[in-house]
């Protein structure tokens, strides 16, 4: 797990300005991700050319300036841990990966806030909330559980496309930018096979295929 140390992420925006401006290509950048440690220089670079961007996409989708600040955190230490565990593929520039990853981190957790909103509603309305919120949290997390065990079975790259499209709700131009394939043609076709393969499976087992459709109902 890749860590930003507090010094070097938190006091970045004030103290940027102040130090020896270092700037990175796209090439640099990656190679000296995958051969150092994150360093105040990177970090430092990494703020100063596209703290504004991903910011401001925060800022303008019902996003405060700390829901900015912590995502854009959360995005670094992400870009940093893809590049050292080489999964950067390099299909589409820094800049484009960063916003797209800081797009699915942010709609994560706005998908997240509107869950707990609802369950807050929920247990507002009812008067037995206590009881019905705890087991409709854990009856949910057993849903997932079951979801993802049978994406687990189709193999990570099918797991990884469907996870994407269907529970992120990511385009494939971004999903693309996660899987290594030429072109979205060819991920389509791709993930058509992945969806017949999941079809075949439940084809063969009529009760796994009814408690697989209640378990999709709850991930919704």
């Amino acid at each position: 797990m890749v860590t930003i140390a507090g010094s070097a992420f938190t006091n970045n925006r004030n103290s940027h300005m102040k130090k020896a401006v270092v700037n990175f290509s796209d090439a640099e950048l990656i190679e000296t991700l995958r051969n150092k440690h994150a360093n105040d220089e990177v970090i430092r670079f990494l703020y100063r050319g596209y703290y504004g961007l991903l910011s401001n996409y925060i800022r303008q989708n019902q996003g405060s300036e700390q829901d900015a600040e912590d995502i854009f955190q959360e995005v670094v230490v992400a870009f940093i841990e893809i590049v050292k565990k080489d999964k950067f593929r390099g299909e589409a520039g820094v800049k484009t990966f960063l916003f797209s990853l800081n797009r699915f981190t942010w709609l994560n957790e706005l998908k997240r806030r509107s869950r707990a909103s609802a369950r807050e509603e929920k247990y507002d309305n009812e008067s037995d909330a206590d009881e019905k919120d705890v087991s409709h949290l854990l009856v949910e997390r057993e849903a997932k559980g079951m979801v993802m065990a049978m994406m687990d079975k189709l193999g990570d790259i099918c797991k990884k496309i469907l996870v994407a499209y269907y529970y992120n709700d990511l385009p494939m131009k971004e999903i693309l930018l996660l899987v290594n394939y030429e072109n979205e043609q060819v991920l389509r076709n791709k993930k058509y096979k992945c969806i017949k393969t999941l079809e075949q499976m439940l084809a063969a087992d009529p009760a796994l295929a009814q408690r697989f459709k209640s378990a999709l109902a709850y991930g919704q």
